[in-house]
This record gives structure tokens, sequence and C-alpha cells, in this order.
């Protein structure tokens, strides 16, 4: 967005300049090149000294007053700029493109590129093994609309979260590098933790500018094709961030392509404390060590270690999708062809970026070595993916087809190993333009001229020590030792004076210096309009090239787990629409890989008849992961991945939700306890049948009585109301009583076993109750002092000698008995929609006699 250019007047040539440009990027940190530095002035150089650690300077005066200034060497502004992105902060890139002998006064400069954290490609400036994503969000009354984009693959996806803790989740899922919203947006409470937050006019969410956006930039007329037309407030979102991206990047994006929908009946849904919880790729610290992911991604490429996290982080409910990945994994373990495609995947590099690079002509000279040193390995990976039992991979293997005609004209137009830069020269490599292999010759010095003249003044002179030499500071000279010197033909020219020699040159040299000097010029400027021609030439295969970097970083995750299933012991999951999970020797795959001693594997069998387990036990005996290991299997098996256990029965499931641990939320004001109350009550409001609910010490945060009485509902309404395969772990030992009344719900307990009172984790799942809790064995191991423990059991034995909270009686009415406390009752309904003023005394007295005989 343009702002009104102030008054220059008072300010010099250069100024005027910088401030026009200045202007129309108020929001953002200009960096202007000025000859070798990129200089930053006023209140940008102000921001820029704070963020980067450089030094502020000032540089004269405008206006009457000094120019606050601070700059960066062109040389190494990758570094800072990378710096500046993980701060979340943008940059417009101003150049020089006037040329600076033909220019009165200021060279023209203008600005070629902004980098965002969301849109930027640049190989420096990017995590190379996660995904960097920009995401818009709207809301109108009918709910939110989300998109994101990932500017390094063209993947540009909606959906439409139907509540805040979906949107919270998406959110979570996706940690966008850059975050649009509209204005009128309320729950910045959603928002607040995000970085990249980008505040943007309600006017550019509106549907029919997102149509034509989106029309425009796959030549389409309408999204119908897309999937996508149904889904205004995504398509609102979308518009706004396409705007965005265009205006950022200044240029075309043909790979961006297509738009799809993400809905929630394609997945299983995870709230954010789940992804939380189970820790998949990031620990509860915030870093990545013993995380899923981490155990997981031993990815040969880039692109297949960010496509194995978006499969972790959206597993899918479409059991011929997961069949197949499961039939592909079999077949690379039973050919054993797992370990030479892993070998080779890892010299193709991540050419899904490079291909983005490619579309959006910002690619280097060494993307495109890397993406044809990637295509001529091609043929190798086909020989691989055709080896006999690798049917599975039929698809993939016809998505990874050698593309020869690219790779030979890469292979033709690109040196071995190119610089760094294009400006650099001697990318083009030889015998790929006649012209540009002529103005080589010349530029370097056409050795064979030098040969023939130094040969010719040799017998002129009679000087045979006479030599024709080059270097970059004095061109061509003809060098004669002192001693010779003096017999020097007249049409020499002294030019430098060493210590042993003397160097001349001649007329003949010194227009061959010029010839060579200008063919210098000409072969950079023709260098690189066949680089760009490059671009032009590739782009016609953009497609191609997409669906093989996709192809290929599928190959690589289903490698990665057929090593990891090998590896790690894991087996294959019988997937079944029946609901039900039935878990044979399961083991958490974090835990057993970070402990020395050996894992106890574990049973869990939840069925129609049993859906829900009372977990009891001591603390430190495993309950918290013999409930996440569950969780992880389930998962593991909703994206096609082999586990650990011995064997597996996997239902499908539509959701999972874990409450395990809490913290106080201080920022919102929210103590644990409230913590705990809102994840449960988003349990209980979105559960279903199909869902996996894991549960951990609901109600510890208040008092023994309301902490019990809450738990005690809460089970109720999960086994009797929700009916949800649920594990609830509890140390309210007095739970165990609803397995009497609740013929679908069963107690299991972790063992633990005393000596000379120590206690022992026996880690292993027993049918039943706990016989006791070892409360005071565990204070005991943590160092609480022998007379606190002391003066506990003496007070304990008190309190068992007491009438406690353990003497609930089991008269009380279960969970379905007090159905009338839910508002959705029939009985309930009418009275609701009843007028009593209407009714006569005999009316009454029937109404009431009818609701007695409903209830």
């Amino acid at each position: 967005m343009t702002t009104a250019t102030p008054d220059l007047s008072s300010h010099t040539p250069m100024m005027r300049q910088y401030l026009t440009i200045k202007a129309e990027f108020p929001n953002i940190l200009v960096f202007y090149r000025m000859g070798d530095f990129y200089e930053l002035f006023f209140d940008d150089a102000k921001k820029a000294s704070d963020l980067l650690d450089i030094s502020l300077t000032a540089r004269g005066k405008t206006g009457g007053n000094a120019i606050p200034m601070a700059g960066v060497p062109y040389h190494a502004v990758e570094n800072y700029l990378a710096r500046l992105i993980q701060l979340g902060e943008s940059v417009a890139i101003c150049e020089q493109i006037g040329d600076p002998a033909t220019s009165k006064g200021p060279v023209e400069r203008k600005v070629v590129r902004i980098l965002t954290p969301g849109t930027v490609s640049d190989e420096a400036l990017l995590a190379d093994r996660q995904d960097n994503l920009i995401v818009a969000i709207t809301h109108t009354q009918q709910g939110f609309g989300l998109a994101y984009l990932d500017m390094t693959s063209g993947r540009f996806v909606l959906t439409e979260p139907a509540t805040k803790e979906q949107l919270q989740a998406e959110l979570q899922r996706l940690s966008p590098a850059e975050l649009l919203y509209p204005e009128t947006f309320q729950d910045t409470a959603l928002i607040s933790q995000h970085k990249g937050l980008r505040r943007r006019s309600e006017w550019e969410f509106d549907l029919d500018t997102a149509h034509k956006l989106l029309n425009e930039q796959f030549g389409t007329k309408e999204l119908t094709g897309f999937g996508v037309a149904d889904q205004s407030i995504g398509l609102m979102a979308a518009g706004c961030l396409l705007q965005y991206v265009k205006d950022s990047q200044r240029s075309a994006l043909p790979h961006i392509r297509s738009i799809i929908a993400e809905t929630a009946a394609k997945g299983v849904i995870l709230d954010a404390a789940t992804r939380r919880n189970l820790e998949l790729t990031q620990n509860l610290q915030g870093g990545i060590e013993n995380t899923l992911a981490s155990i997981l991604d031993t990815s040969a490429t880039p692109m297949g270690s960010r496509l194995l996290k978006r499969w972790l982080h959206f597993p899918l409910r479409d059991i011929e999708t997961l069949t197949t990945r499961q039939q592909s994994i079999s077949a690379l373990i039973s050919t054993d062809t797992y370990s030479p495609l892993h070998d080779l995947l890892k010299h193709i590099g991540d050419i899904e970026r490079i291909v983005s690079r490619v579309a959006l002509r910002s690619a280097r000279p060494r993307d495109f070595a890397r993406l044809r040193n990637a295509l001529l390995l091609l043929p190798e990976l086909q020989q691989l993916l055709t080896t006999e039992g690798l049917s599975a991979l039929t698809k993939l293997t016809s998505d990874t087809s050698p593309l020869t005609d690219i790779a030979h004209l890469l292979e033709r137009a690109i040196v071995n190993n190119p610089p760094v830069l294009i400006r650099d020269g001697g990318v083009i490599a030889p015998h790929y333009h006649e012209e540009l292999d002529e103005l080589r010759d010349l530029s370097d010095g056409a050795t064979e001229f030098l040969a023939q003249l130094e040969a010719r003044e040799k017998e002129r002179t009679g000087i045979q020590t006479l030599k024709v030499g080059y270097n970059k500071v004095h061109g061509f000279y003809i060098e004669i030792s002192r001693n010779a010197a003096q017999d020097v033909p007249d049409d020499y020219i002294r030019r430098q004076t060493l210590k042993n020699n003397e160097r001349f040159i001649t007329n003949e040299l010194k227009q061959h210096e010029e010839k060579v000097l200008s063919a210098q010029s000409k072969f950079l400027a023709l260098e690189k309009r066949l680089y760009d021609q490059l671009f032009d030439l590739i782009l016609p295969e953009l497609d191609k090239l997409q669906t093989l970097a996709q192809a290929i970083a599928e190959i690589d995750v289903l490698t990665t787990f057929a090593e990891r299933a090998e590896t790690l012991n894991y087996v294959k999951p019988k997937l079944s629409q029946t609901p039900g999970i039935n878990i044979e020797a399961g083991r958490h795959a974090v835990v057993e890989q970070m402990t020395e001693a050996p894992f106890i594997a574990n049973p869990v069998v939840l069925t129609e008849a049993r859906k829900m387990l009372i977990i009891t036990g001591p603390n430190m005996g495993g309950k918290s992961t013999y409930m996440r290991q569950t969780a992880l299997i389930v998962l593991l098996a909703h994206i096609g991945a082999f586990v650990p256990a011995s064997a597996a029965n996997i239902g499908m499931v539509d959701r999972i939700f874990t409450r395990i641990g809490a913290s106080d939320d201080l920022a919102s004001g929210r103590s644990t306890f409230m913590v705990e109350m809102t994840e449960t009550a988003n349990i209980l409001h979105n559960a279903t049948a199909k869902s996996l609910v894991l549960l951990d010490e609901i109600g510890r945060g208040t008092s023994t009585f309301d902490g019990l009485s809450l738990a005690w509902a809460c089970a109720e309404m999960l086994a009797l109301k929700t009916k949800a395969f649920t594990l609830f772990a509890s140390h309210y030992f007095e739970l165990t009583l609803l397995a009497e009344q609740i013929s679908t719900l069963a107690n299991v307990h972790l063992d633990a076993v005393e000596h000379d009172e120590k206690i022992i984790f026996m880690h292993a799942v027993q049918e039943g109750a706990a016989s006791k809790s070892f409360g005071l064995q565990v204070a005991q191991l943590a160092g609480v002092p022998k007379t606190v423990i002391q003066r506990a059991k003496q007070r304990l034995k008190e309190l068992e000698n007491q009438q406690s909270a353990s003497s609930i009686s089991q008269d009380t009415q279960p969970f379905e008995q007090l159905s009338l406390m839910d508002d959705s009752h029939p009985v309930i309904d009418k009275l609701k929609s009843l007028d009593v003023n209407e009714l006569s005394p005999r009316q009454a007295l029937d109404l009431l006699f009818q609701l007695k005989q409903e209830l």
C-alpha cells in the first residue's frame, strides 16, 4: 500500500530518491544499495542497529539534521537477512538498476524483491527440514476461514475450522512464519503467541476479489474443479493471501497451480493440547529432542523430512491410502531395497525448493547444477523402483520417470562446479553457445594470439627472455630483464618497473587489451542472457518437476518408515473400519529409545464391550507413558506407518484427545485447574463414539471431594453418553467402583512392589484395580525428609480409621439416570416450549402424568 510522498525539497537528490522509495514501504526495512553496501537510514537504521547489533553512524545532513545510518556489506547480506527473517521482519531490497557511467545525478534504483518471513524461498533464509508457511485467517458469523501456502513448493490449501478450538489447533499444526488477519478480528488471544503477525484491511478479504484472483492465477473461469467453490470463508482467506504474496514477490508465480481443501472428514482431528502432549515434532519444553519425529525422521532428503512431519500432524482416515503405504513399506522390506534407495536419495537433495526457485526465476547457478545432478540419477532410481516385488510403488515409479530433455539441457549448459552467482561469470559451459565461446577466448586473453606475439617479438628484438603476460591490475605487458631493457625497440612504452624486470606495452598489445576488456563485458552480458533463457526453457516442464519432487519425497518417507520398522522392530498394524483398539505388547516409540533398561511392553484392548479403562497405580509407575504410547500407536497406524508392538488391530478413529499434565497459563490469568477444566470441557463437548480419549488425573487441582466428584461425573459421561474409547488414569481409587455399575468399563493398574520399605516399579499393566497408592514411598524416593515421611505415615493411619471420601455410596445414580441435566432431553424440550398460562388445571395434571410416564 503506497502512502503520500512527503515534501522532499529540503533534501539532497540522493535522499530524495531514498525517501520516495521508502514512502512506498513505510512498515518494511529498506536495504538501499550503495556501492558495496546495503544502507539503511533514519528509523530503519536505528531498528536494524538494535536487531542486528551493527554500528549506528551518521551520514552528513539532510533538511538540516544528521541522517542516522547503518549498513551491511553486500557479499554478507544473506546472513543479516536470515536473522531479520527469523525475527519476523520483512525487508525490501532496493538495487541500482541504472548505469553509473551514464547517470546524471543519483543512479536509478528500485525495489526488486520483498522478503517476508512467509514468502522467502532463498536457501540461506530457510530451515531445510521444516515447512515455511504463510497463513491467512478470517471470520464471519458462519465461522472461520483459513488458507496457507508453502512458497517453496506451491502447495496452496484452505480449510474452514468450525470452532475457535479447531482454529487454534490448525495454527499450532501449521506454525506459520507469517500470519495475516483482518483488522476486525476480535480473538487476538488466539494469535498473540504467533510471530510475523500482519494486520490487513477488511477489503482484502472480499470474496468476489478472491474468485477473480484465484481464477487468474490458475487460468480458470471457476473454482469448481478444485473442490473449493462452496468454501466461501476459506476462499476469502485464500484471496487475501494470494494478493499479499503477489505484492511481495513482484513476479509471476507459475508454481502455484492449484488449491485444495482440507476437511475434518479426511483426517484424524488433533486439538492443540493433544499435539502438545503427544510431542510429535516439538517437546513440552519447546525443543525438537525426544519427540516422535526425532525417532522416526532419518529421511535422506529435506523434502522427505518435511513431508514426514506433515503426515504426523495430519493423520488420515482413508484406509485405501493407508493400506497402499503399508504395502509399499512391506515391499521395500521384503525386497531389501530400502537401504540402496536411501543411499541414492541422499544425493538427490531438495529439488522441491530448487524447482520453486526456478519458477520464481531466482534460482542460482548451483541450484541448476544440483537439479542436473538429481535428474541424472533418475535412471538409477528407476532401476531400483522396478525391482520385482515393488508393484505397490507403481504410481510413484511412474512419477519419477527420467526427464531426459531437461537433464541433457542442464548437462550441456552448466559447468560442473559453477560459482555462487551468475554475475561472477563462468557459469555457462564451453561449447553450449558459439559466440560465448569466442568471447570467452578473447576475455581469457586469447592465449594463441599472445603466444604468436611473444614468438614474433623474440625474433624481432633478439631478446630470448622476453615474455608476454597479463594480470588483472595492470592488464597485458611485455616483460624483459633489466639488463636487456636497454635493447628494446622504440615503439615499446614502459608500463612498470620491477626489482629485476621492466614491463612494456605496444600499440598492438594495447589494442588487444581493449578488445579483451570489451569481450569480458560482452561475455558477462551474453552469459546472463543465456542463463535467463534457461528459465524459459525449463518452465514449460514445471508441472513434471513438481510431480517428480512430490514423488521422491514420498518415496523417501516410505523408505524411512521401512528402515525404522526393521531397525526398531515395528510391525504392520491391521486397519479396520470396525471400531476398536487391540494392541499386543505395545511400546512407547520415544521412551524405549531414551532408556537403557529394557522397555516393558503392555497390551491395550478397547472394544465396543470394553470402551473405557480406569487406570490406577503409583506415581512414576508408567500410567502416562502407557496412555501416550496407545495414542502414538493409533496415530502411527493412521499415517500408514508400522507401529512399536508385537501385533496391533486398529479401528479407524475420528479424533484423538489428550488431557495429560497442565501448568498455569499466567498470561491469560488461568490457573492449572482452569486449564485442566477448559481442556476437559473441550473433550466432553467434541468427543464421539469413534474418538480416542486420554484423561490423566482429572480433578486433582481442587479439593478431594470436588475433584473426585468431577472425575466421577466425567467418567460416567464418557462411558454412558459419549461412549468414546477412553483411557482414564486416576489416583481416586473410588472410581474403580464404576466398573461394578457400568458394563463397558474395566479396571487396570500398573503394579509396584515394596521391599525393605523401598518401592520397585514393575511398569506392567495388570487387570483389576491397584491395591494401594505408594504415594509416601514415591515421596521418600524424591528426597522428602524422613521425619516428614514418618509423620505422614502416622497421619495416614489416623485418616484410614475415619470415614473418608472413599465411602461414596454405590446407590448414586449413574450418568444415564441423571440425564434431565442434559438440555437435549425430550422432557426438558417440552417444558421449555410450554406456556403454563395457557393450560387448564386438568391439562396441567394430564401433562404432568405424561411427563412422568416419559421419565
